[in-house]
């Protein structure tokens, strides 16, 4: 049984956001942190996970839509992303990285503290693109825990980069936000797990984030997508706008 677990998503290669997060006191002590996917698909991939793994089991990792997206682009099982800046980084990685990724799995359970079995996944349990909702409706989220064993009383996902809390059949749902995309507010989102739950934002220098983006990722429009990810110019509203048809609301009776 842990004591205290942070989980972080979302991370998308942005390492000053990432450095900023690991410097928390209750990051640095606890058991474990746990990544639940898209870690890599951004301007700093390798020193992101490089960073990471210095950190040896301490870190539990869980891989993302976008790390399969990668790997799959870089094994030659997909010619195309349409997020122009995953190809880019599916190529800066080595092949240490790439065996790495391949590694991952979708979900794993972990028992924590005063949350009894906590099952961790991307974006649903059963797939890692799904979308559900802070506000989804009940019948959708029966859909997405169909098949959980009846001892997980926890679900943490990430994917969509706004942080919720929410209870769903009897389950308390947990979506950390995002480390390095974050919608809606900017800072780094996270969460902390035991004995109950807290969301968490670490805010650091924007403009020296950038800065050091700027300099450190080759990526051609760098500069554009440091100013619209780190200042999260895209809002809430404008993500719920964008992802709520796809969490099946409008073919709901």
């Amino acid at each position: 049984m842990l004591n205290r677990v942070a989980v972080l998503s979302d991370i998308h290669g942005v390492l000053p956001a990432l450095e900023a997060v690991l410097a928390e006191p209750d990051v640095s002590t606890a058991d474990h942190v746990v990544l639940t996917g898209d870690i890599t698909a951004g301007p700093q991939p390798t020193q992101v996970l490089d960073l990471l793994t210095s950190f040896g089991d301490r870190v539990v990792w869980i891989s993302g839509n976008a790390d399969r997206e990668l790997l799959e682009y870089r094994r030659g099982q997909r010619e195309t992303i349409p997020d122009p800046i995953v190809p880019w980084a599916a190529e800066q990685l080595r092949e240490d990285h790439l065996d790495l990724l391949s590694s991952l799995p979708r979900s794993l359970s972990l028992s924590v503290n005063g949350l009894g079995k906590v099952l961790f996944c991307h974006a649903t349990p059963r797939d890692d693109e799904e979308v559900v909702l802070v506000d989804s409706r009940l019948d959708r989220w029966e859909e997405v825990f169909d098949g959980l064993d009846a001892d997980i009383r926890t679900v943490v996902c990430g994917h969509t980069h706004m942080p919720f809390v929410r209870l769903a059949h009897g389950r308390l749902v947990i979506n950390p936000g995002s480390i390095g995309m974050p919608y809606g507010r900017t800072g780094a989102h996270w969460a902390l797990l035991g004995p109950g739950v807290e969301l968490r934002t670490t805010h650091f220098d924007l403009q020296a984030a950038a800065t050091q983006l700027s300099q450190d990722s080759s990526y051609p429009d760098i500069t554009e997508w440091a100013d619209y990810f780190l200042h999260a110019r895209a809002t809430d509203a404008d993500a719920l706008t964008a992802f709520a048809p796809r969490d099946g609301r409008d073919h709901s009776p």
